[in-house]
């Protein structure tokens, strides 16, 4: 895991344990109340073994790449491996694999990049046994930042694929065509 996905998951474990004991501040009042500070998080109500939310929470759907590479790292092949046995065991989701790039180069270039990127992690995810009739790749080159900043952890953050779980193919799907 990386360091910004760590930061994340940490920022999100603190954001949902705090959700969880704000309703017991409330219950201070009135005690007959049942405690309620181990109440699933808003958003996350229904997350089960082998929902999107699973996948996102405990896998993992995002990979970093250096600027100007599409080559991945050790670092991005451990989450790579950790979502190629997730997807094994939970086969009813279709994969959509989205390549991004941040601003060094033109706009072809960038979405060359991206949609290498993509491709680099579709191929590691079938070389780890994931059917790759069930995913699919879209390099968006620098269309859908993450955030837009100038400063270099701000721009590493866009030089990314992530990994969207799918109940259907879209109109990107080569399998639509």
């Amino acid at each position: 895991m990386n360091k910004v996905e760590a930061l994340r998951r940490s920022g999100l474990v603190a954001a949902l344990a705090l959700i969880g004991l704000l309703p017991a501040c409330s219950n201070v009042a009135n005690l007959t109340t049942p405690d309620v500070t181990n109440a699933a998080a808003a958003g996350f109500v229904d997350m089960k073994p082998g929902s999107e939310e699973d996948f996102m929470l405990n896998v993992g759907r995002r990979v970093y790449f250096s600027e100007g590479s599409a080559t991945i790292s050790d670092e991005a092949n451990m989450t790579i491996d950790r979502q190629a046995d997730w997807l094994k065991r939970n086969k009813r989701w279709l994969v959509k694999i989205q390549g991004h790039a941040d601003e060094p180069g033109g706009e072809a270039a960038n979405k060359t990049l991206s949609t290498n990127r993509a491709q680099a992690v579709y191929n590691a995810l079938v070389a780890e046994g994931v059917d790759g009739k069930r995913m699919w790749v879209k390099g968006y080159g620098i269309e859908r930042p993450v955030t837009d900043c100038d400063d270099i952890t701000c721009q590493s953050q866009n030089r990314r694929v992530v990994v969207n779980l799918r109940e259907e193919f879209d109109e990107s799907a080569p399998q639509r065509r």
